[in-house]
């Protein structure tokens, strides 16, 4: 899972969800204090099987992306970025090959949170993508 996870952060490089990041791009959490917007990464589930002295391993990724902006705008552009970078991806995985990419199921989620200077609105959303690899 290692070289599926660096092959997936590897992608954004450059990307248009870096620039709008910041390259805030984290695997499993944001570190405490990261700044706003950022996105993280995290491998929901791992179903392998184990046909012809293959393996492959079915994976379900989910990225959250976290903004405090007010309205939409900025976190419908990630989550237009993201779509752009995935959607039917091909990736460059150490040890495996991707046979397939597709978008999956997406959520909305909003919360009020304290900080410093009072209250303030997080928007998460969700993407998840299943993916496939062979070796």
């Amino acid at each position: 899972m290692t070289n599926l996870l660096a092959a997936l952060t590897t992608k954004t490089t450059g990307s248009t969800l870096a620039t709008l990041t910041g390259g805030r791009i984290y695997t499993d959490e944001a570190p405490a204090g990261a700044a706003f917007p950022y996105v993280v990464l995290s491998i929901i589930s791992t179903v392998p099987e184990y046909p012809a002295n293959k393996t492959i391993e079915n994976v379900l990724i989910q990225f959250s992306l976290v903004s405090t902006s007010p309205g939409l705008a900025e976190i419908g552009a990630l989550l237009a970025a993201l779509r752009a970078l995935y959607d039917d991806a091909s990736l460059t995985i150490t040890d495996s090959t991707l046979v397939y990419c597709i978008r999956e199921s997406f959520g909305a989620f909003t919360m009020e949170a304290a900080t410093p200077s009072g209250t303030t609105t997080i928007r998460q959303w969700t993407q998840d993508y299943s993916l496939a690899t062979v070796s």
